[in-house]
């Protein structure tokens, strides 16, 4: 079964506290797979595909708290950078390696996202959308740096270091030879835009999106 057959099959279910984009990771995600989580926080993600994709999880967060949490959920997760700690894993490791709302706050997003391509045989990132209608009008109408669901920091406290939009991130993968096997746009209800359309729609009515991704072929 293909990774798009099964997000086709998965039927997005809405719990309390549960984060939207994860649920989109899940049905992305093939039964059984070794995934890495970059930047797991306190495991959520990965407890959700172990009880849902019974998959052989492992996970790296740079938070001591966000590992003890995890560990604590009976999860393999260790303490690690994602700027500094990919270089060690090999090619090939995983079959599928998740960055989910991480690589905005990433020193060098270009070099971490050509570790994923390498260390995963797929990739799936997750990343709020700087350039939604919400941001533009808060920029235009007060000019200060928006503070949203998604992008919940004053600019003086936010762990984010790079701010992109969705055609920021094609722009990237394209430049990467990154294959696009699939990309999902969430609008700020985080209800699933349910219809195909060009990047520049995306880019300003997605409040977030999630990205399927293989190295290129060539």
């Amino acid at each position: 079964m293909t990774a798009q057959t099964t997000a086709q099959q998965y039927e997005l279910t809405m719990s309390a506290g549960q984060r939207v984009d994860h649920e989109v990771i899940a049905g992305l995600v093939e039964r059984g797979a070794r995934v890495l989580d970059i930047g797991c926080g306190d495991g959520a993600l990965l407890a959700m595909l172990e009880q849902s994709r019974d998959i052989d999880g492992r996970g790296i967060e740079l938070s001591p708290q966000g590992v003890a949490q995890a560990v604590g959920r009976g999860l393999a997760v260790i303490q690690g950078d994602a700027d500094r700690d990919l270089v060690n894993y090999a090619d090939d490791s995983f079959d599928y390696v998740i960055l989910s709302q991480t690589i905005q706050a990433t020193y060098n997003p270009r070099i971490v996202l050509e570790h994923l391509l390498r260390i995963g045989r797929h990739v799936i990132v997750s990343l709020p959308n700087f350039g939604h209608w919400r941001i533009r009008l808060q920029m235009l109408v007060f000019g200060r740096m928006p503070v949203t669901k998604n992008l919940p920091y004053h600019w003086y406290d936010t762990p984010n270091i790079h701010f992109c939009t969705i055609r920021d991130f094609v722009g990237l993968c394209d430049e990467l030879d990154a294959e696009i096997e699939q990309a999902v746009a969430l609008n700020h209800y985080g209800q699933r835009i349910p219809f195909r359309a060009p990047w520049w729609f995306w880019n300003v009515f997605g409040e977030q999106a999630v990205f399927l991704l293989e190295r290129g072929k060539r």
